[in-house]
């Protein structure tokens, strides 16, 4: 086990920008296609990662500091405190006795759900196997039973692959990815729930009629309403909120301040469709090599190539709708609060929004208001099951040696309360921890978890009927 860990290791500190692209060519080279066809492809899909990490990159660190001044302005003072995903994959790398046989057998019961015909998606994504091997953490540290533990690493990876295959026509045509779906745990496994929501809304007079997508925005409003102006508008409003109550104090510090992320978050909103254009002019040679390899030996199959969601972070949607939702985020978090439901302070993962709330933007079909509308449900989830994982993410990452700030008393995250699937299936086992949040959030808990679920039942059986309704998109990232 310990050279199957090294090499583990070893593909994973690659990064996704190397490991995708070697990933992809020997992909290639196993279904036929031409090397010089293959050689270019991968290395325009490793370009690609690297433009949109580039991007991110830059839209983190100017959000950072813009969340970190909203909170301040806002006086919050809760418990837990959001530290950002890498305390979730800390917790799943540091879970040594795991990590091997989740991916090894992970990618095994991949390869054989393909073969069978099980799934149609082949998920090239290993750095983000961590997510499987997250749902086991917990469940080995709270019953000290191995096989157990690993089960539902393998059940949440199941569970996530038959997602990531019902929401791939959304994934392929509203979001542009042609051949591709998203087994991305955090945020495909909300795709029920606001699957569920999106329906309820289209049974309600009127407010189903509303509609606010970027077209009917900017046929609407002109030259204020393309993408590079709703991020400018979007960014400034976000500087306003974090810097505007210091203006009277330092006016020329504020205004640089307000006037920098209106500018920034309006070149996020340009440039981030174009990296996503740039991976996909990678992919798509490939994927339809792909095609054609499998429609000449097996004419009624079709494959799906795994990505990790956050390539389809810059669609307008995604980022208008993220944007929107970070002072939401906050303003839940202090309602929630006072209701005894939520002890988490939003703050790090506030500048990933635009990934975590994909499936609310994809099933509303870029209408930011029901975006929104969606996005606000998941985000009391994700407070939620934060808040309930809290004491144990807190533990299982100093065993990680993780480095939890000092003024925490327990630390979580917005992407903790994101991995609804696997905490859907660890709650069996982790009831230990209600009786250390009180009655009145074990309550509050139990129901969200019962409507969760339900929206799982109500879904997969609509699947199972041919009855999801999906219906295809105005368009992708142009």
């Amino acid at each position: 086990m310990a050279q199957i860990m090294n090499v583990v290791n070893f593909i994973l500190d690659l990064g996704p920008s190397v490991m995708m692209p070697l990933i992809l060519f020997i992909m290639a080279m196993i279904f036929r296609i031409k090397v010089s066809k293959a050689i270019r492809s991968s290395l325009t899909v490793g370009m690609g990662f690297i433009g949109i990490n580039l991007v991110l990159g830059l839209m983190v660190q100017t959000l950072s500091p813009a969340t970190e001044a909203m909170v301040n302005n806002l006086g919050l003072e809760l418990n837990v405190m959001d530290v950002g995903w890498p305390a979730s994959s800390a917790i799943a790398f540091g879970t040594t006795a795991l990590v091997p046989w989740i991916f090894t057998l992970g990618i095994l019961l991949n390869v054989v759900l393909v073969l069978l015909n099980w799934t149609k998606t082949l998920d090239i994504d290993l750095w983000n196997y961590w997510h499987f091997i997250f749902a086991s953490a917990f469940v080995y540290a709270a019953t000290d039973n191995f096989l157990l533990a690993v089960i539902i690493g393998l059940l949440t990876e199941l569970i996530v692959l038959k997602l990531a295959d019902l929401t791939a026509p959304v994934v392929q045509d509203f979001f542009g990815m042609p051949g591709v779906s998203f087994p991305h745990t955090e945020t495909v496994s909300w795709a029920p729930v606001g699957w569920v929501i999106n329906e309820i809304i289209d049974k309600i007079p009127v407010i189903r009629e509303w509609d606010f997508d970027q077209d009917k925005i900017q046929e609407k409003f002109g030259i204020m309403g393309e993408s590079l102006m709703i991020g400018t508008i979007i960014g400034l409003l976000i500087g306003i909120f974090a810097y505007g109550p210091n203006i009277s104090s330092d006016m020329s510090t504020s205004l640089a301040n307000i006037i920098n992320i209106a500018i920034t978050l309006g070149a996020v909103m340009l440039i981030f469709p174009k990296m996503v254009k740039l991976l996909m002019n990678g992919l798509l040679p490939l994927s339809k090599g792909v095609k054609e390899f499998l429609n000449q030996r097996f004419p009624d199959r079709e494959l799906y190539i795994g990505l990790d969601a956050a390539t389809v972070i810059g669609h307008p949607a995604n980022v208008a709708t993220g944007l929107i939702l970070i002072p939401v985020s906050l303003g839940l978090a202090v309602i929630l609060s006072m209701l005894g439901v939520n002890r988490m302070l939003p703050f790090a993962d506030l500048s990933i929004m635009p990934v975590l709330i994909l499936w609310a933007t994809g099933w509303s079909r870029g209408n930011i208001f029901r975006g929104v509308v969606i996005g606000s449900v998941f985000i009391t989830g994700f407070l939620i099951i934060g808040t309930f994982l809290a004491p144990m993410t807190t533990t299982l990452a100093q065993g990680a040696n993780f480095a939890i700030p000092e003024t925490a008393a327990q630390i979580s995250s917005l992407d903790v309360g994101g991995h609804l699937a696997p905490w859907l299936l660890m709650l069996p086992f982790i009831g230990n921890i209600f009786s250390e949040l009180g009655s009145g959030f074990a309550i509050f808990s139990v129901i969200f978890a019962l409507f969760t679920a339900g929206c799982y039942i109500l879904f997969f059986y609509k699947a199972f009927k041919g009855d999801l309704g999906i219906k295809t998109a105005k368009k992708g990232v142009n």
